[in-house]
């Protein structure tokens, strides 16, 4: 089997931001799931001026291992 090349590895990252798949989770609960990477992004930043603490943008899966909600 070949391995990737490091345009096809870029690609793939680029599609992964664009999915549906990441959440915010902070401190003390997950805050959001189910938000593209740019979604993710901007939810942070309004929870950071809400001085929201221990921010974090990771998978969705990766959120429902460390949060339950």
């Amino acid at each position: 089997m070949a391995s990737k090349t490091a345009d096809e590895r870029t690609e793939n990252s680029a599609n992964e931001l664009e999915q549906r798949i990441w959440s915010v989770i902070s401190f003390d609960r997950h805050e959001s799931r189910g938000l593209t990477y740019d979604e993710a992004l901007h939810h942070l930043e309004k929870l950071e001026n809400e001085r929201v603490t221990g921010l974090c943008i990771v998978t969705d899966e990766a959120a429902a291992r460390t949060h339950k909600s």
